[in-house]
Parts: structure tokens; sequence; C-alpha cells
């Protein structure tokens, strides 16, 4: 085997390591049969939050069904996340990873987030074409005449409130393409999920499993439901022969111990992320305000109720697997993080029209 006998363009090449079919199998470059050429390299920044990144990887999909070889290097605060299968180089938010990206070279590049710092790397990037945002003058700019639209409604209510596309609608255009319903993808350790479906089959009994997340994160707290009100829910899904699960983080603990006390409602505590995913892939049909879990959800596939207030509903792509429930007296707070009456709009939902919602989705 010599130097220049080296496939530099395989996939799995690692740098100055050997790859995985030398170590399993003893295979040499010059008459490899794992040899997987790499044509095309798409960089992704995508940081923000966890919703954010996995509503991003239909890109994924797409990509993949246009170019032979592709190869994808993904820069995000959330690495646990992202598909281990799917994304090639998963590269988390670091003084390392940026200097490894601003020196190296793609076919197409891609930033999604308006933060400063992801903008100032894509401008940095060397890349045939780039797509989203970068930075220019010292301000936000678009990297294409299509980009345009998406940091004006950003920037201005009014505009944001008018618009009916949804979000993959609207990246999908950015990066030059149709969205034509790519599904999301997510990490999933079906090891764990199989052993809470095992869980869950034993509780349950056959009946349907429907789980409940009561949280939403600190930052739109206008979202959240009263105690009361997730209690009656769960009450009215017992007698209506379902199973229902409180779901939640930390920040929900207490809240979900108390009302599952209350109601009698199975809390099965919280867990790390991986664990919380496999924990929502055990479900059938997820009721949940617009979080990070309308995400995993979606990514999963589940029948899913979405409790929506303070949004612009026709950003949401639930691909016919469920329903958006909305307050009759509607939002006037949008995007708001308090409300404009003293009493938000969420409270307005009843859980009588969740639990039709769920009886219609199963």
């Amino acid at each position: 085997m010599n130097f220049d006998e080296i496939k530099f363009d395989c996939r799995n090449f690692r740098t100055g390591i050997p790859c995985v079919p030398n170590k399993l199998n003893n295979e040499v470059c010059n008459t490899c049969t794992s040899y997987d050429p790499v044509k095309f390299r798409v960089l992704i920044i995508k940081l923000g939050a966890l919703g954010d990144v996995i509503r991003t990887t239909p890109l994924l999909e797409k990509f993949r069904n246009e170019y032979e070889g592709v190869h994808f290097t993904w820069v995000t605060q959330s690495p646990a996340i992202l598909p281990k299968d799917k994304v090639d180089d998963i590269l988390a938010w670091n003084e390392t990873s940026i200097f490894t990206i601003s020196n190296s070279t793609f076919d197409v590049a891609i930033n999604l987030d308006k933060e400063a710092e992801a903008c100032i790397l894509l401008d940095k990037v060397k890349a045939e074409k780039k797509f989203g945002f970068v930075w220019k003058d010292g301000h936000i700019s678009p990297a294409t005449k299509k980009a345009e639209h998406k940091i004006l409604t950003g920037l201005f209510d009014q505009l944001s409130k008018d618009n009916t596309k949804s979000y993959l609608e609207e990246i999908f255009e950015i990066c030059d393409y149709e969205f034509q319903g790519e599904d999301y993808d997510i990490n999933l350790n079906t090891e764990l999920s199989d052993k809470w479906k095992l869980h869950f089959d034993k509780l349950s009994k056959g009946r349907e499993v429907v789980g409940l997340n009561t949280g939403c994160g600190p930052r739109w707290n206008t979202r959240l439901w009263s105690e009361s009100a997730w209690c009656e829910l769960a009450e009215k899904l017992i007698g209506n022969g379902y199973f229902p699960v409180f779901l939640g983080g930390q920040l929900e603990h207490e809240k979900n111990t108390r009302m599952a006390k209350s109601s009698g409602c199975h809390y099965p505590g919280h867990f790390s992320l991986e664990e919380f995913i496999s924990l929502t892939n055990a479900c059938d049909v997820i009721v949940t305000q617009v979080s990070m879990m309308m995400h995993i959800a979606t990514a999963l596939k589940k029948k899913m109720v979405l409790c929506n207030t303070i949004f612009n509903k026709h950003e949401f792509e639930l691909y016919g697997r469920g329903v958006i429930i909305e307050p009759e007296s509607g939002c006037e707070c949008y995007y708001g993080g308090t409300c404009v009456r003293g009493r938000a709009c969420m409270h307005d939902i009843t859980p009588e029209q969740l639990s039709s919602a769920v009886v219609s989705l199963v």
C-alpha cells in the first residue's frame, strides 16, 4: 500500500487514524470493497434551539435525492439531536469547528441562523454556492435574493403575521428548492425506545398512550396551561379509555409529580434528552404547546394535538398527522412573553377541546 493509493475522497477516511473498514476487516485503499467516494459536500450552519435544528433536517433528504455521493457537515450547539447515520460530520459550536470550517471548501454552504456569528461564518466559508444569511457592512444580509423575505419577516411583525408559508417552504425556497413533503429526521436510540414501549404496554393494557407535554420553556410563558386544566384533560382521557402520561423536563418535574397524584395520570419522571426522545417515541399521540416537543414528535411521525396562541399557525408543518387548536378568543400577543389582557389566551383552550381532538386523531 503506497501513499499515492490512499483514497482521500472516501466517506470512511478519518484524517490521521484507521477507518472503520480497516479496523473491522483489515481493508486497505487499493483493494477496499467499502470505498464510498464523496462527490458533493454540503455545509449546514444551524446553531439555535433544539427545535429549530430538528425542523431544518428535511434539507438532508432533499440534498440526498438531488446529488449522488453527498457528504454533510453540520455545525450546531445541539449536536446530540442530529441523526448520526445521516450527517457525516456533526460539529459542536466551538473554536476548533469554526477554524476547521473556515478553512474548508464545500459545494454548497447554508446558514439559516440570523445571529451575527453564524452569518459571519458563512461569509468566511469557501463554497461554490451559498444560501441563507451572510454578514455585510456590519449587519445581516441575504446570501441570495430569495433570503430577503425571511429577513424582513423576522424584523417586522406585520409582515410575519401576513406570511402563509411554512418554515419548511421558506427554507427550501431560500435554497432554490420546492418543499415536497420531505420529513424531519432525529437521533433515536431504538433500544431505549423499545424499553419504554414495553413499560407502557404493561401499564396501559392495550390502551392508546397519550403523552401530555406540560412544559414549553421559559422564553414565552404565555404558552403555559394551568395545572387544573392538565389534570382535567388527563381525567377525561382516562375516562375515555386512553392511557395518558405526563411528560416534561426538570423544570416541570415538581408540577408533573403533583398533577400525577391529583389526577391518577402516569408520570415516569424526567430524563436525559436521548431518553426523552425514546420515551416520546413510545407514545401513540402527543398533546403539546408549540415547543421543542412539537418538533420531536413531528420527527418521530407521531399523531399530535398542537396548541397554538402567539405564533403564526402557517409556520408549522404537521404532515397531515396532527391538528392545531387555537383559542376562540384569539390572541393579541404575537411572539409575546407577557399577555396584554392580563390573562393568557392559552387558558381559553378547554380540556374538552383537546380531549375531542385526541379522539379525532385516534
